[in-house]
């Protein structure tokens, strides 16, 4: 039976600053769980009885079958899923040279985390490593954002930094694209294999210091392009149509 105090700990981790302070984050459901397992430390695994076979057998530092009143106690969820976990967060460390060969993302204060976890899915779908979020960005490791993931998580690597000083270097190894209106048309000019693919915040796009360090402006045509439509795509979509469209060209 969970005591009050581990029943406190966990509901604390809904917080940033505790999250942060034990370098932790939450996680819950079965293919989740199991996702992030042989990628992340365990520190607490609790599962009710209907999963005891099959996470019984996994290591953390706390493993319990527990109740579903005990479970719907620790959940942040409406419908608690049966198994939640309590992972250590890993440090990703970069080498800069990763920069020359491959294609990432830089995320400029997208703050929505429903959005968050869609781009890292979208990364790992498009087999993109890393992506460089600006501090202002949501928490990767944020219960909603976690689990907006659907275990992505596992395979991409996350990087806060001073998104502006980062592209000033970056500048020196790969191209830096970003998505404006008044940008050149992204199926009709020349793109790399490599480079940063900015994508900018929710309701104001890319910021002026950001925009100062890219080096290539791309837009994604309406179409036909004298219709009346949209003022704009919603974050996560832009990033599924830019990723698909660099893909495309190496294929």
């Amino acid at each position: 039976m969970l005591s009050k105090n581990r029943i406190k700990y966990i509901t604390s981790l809904s917080m940033k600053k505790v999250r942060d302070a034990e370098s932790v984050f939450v996680a819950e459901g079965i293919k989740l769980v199991l996702d992030l397992m042989p990628s992340f430390r365990c520190k607490y695994l609790f599962y009710t009885s209907e999963y005891a076979e099959t996470f019984s057998k996994y290591r953390a530092e706390e493993n319990e079958k527990i109740g579903s009143t005990e479970m719907e106690r620790i959940s942040f969820q409406k419908s608690p899923q049966g198994v939640l976990a309590v992972f250590y967060k890993k440090e990703a460390a970069l080498d800069v040279s990763v920069l020359n060969e491959n294609l990432s993302l830089a995320l400029d204060d997208v703050q929505d985390p429903g959005n968050m976890g869609t781009i890292i899915r979208i990364a790992d779908w498009f087999g993109i490593e890393h992506i460089f979020c600006s501090p202002h960005c949501a928490d990767v490791y944020g219960n909603k954002t976690v689990q907006a993931t659907m275990g992505a998580l596992a395979r991409v690597n996350i990087h806060y930094v001073d998104l502006p000083e980062f592209l000033k270097t970056a500048q020196n190894h790969t191209p830096v694209y970003g998505t404006f209106m008044n940008g050149s048309d992204i199926y009709r000019s020349d793109i790399a294999p490599n480079g940063i693919i900015v994508m900018g915040n929710e309701g104001n796009g890319i910021s002026k210091e950001v925009e100062e360090c890219v080096t290539d402006r791309l837009l994604i045509p309406a179409f036909p392009g004298n219709a009346a439509t949209s003022e704009s795509l919603n974050v996560g979509v832009a990033t599924a149509i830019v990723c698909a469209e660099f893909r495309r060209r190496i294929r």
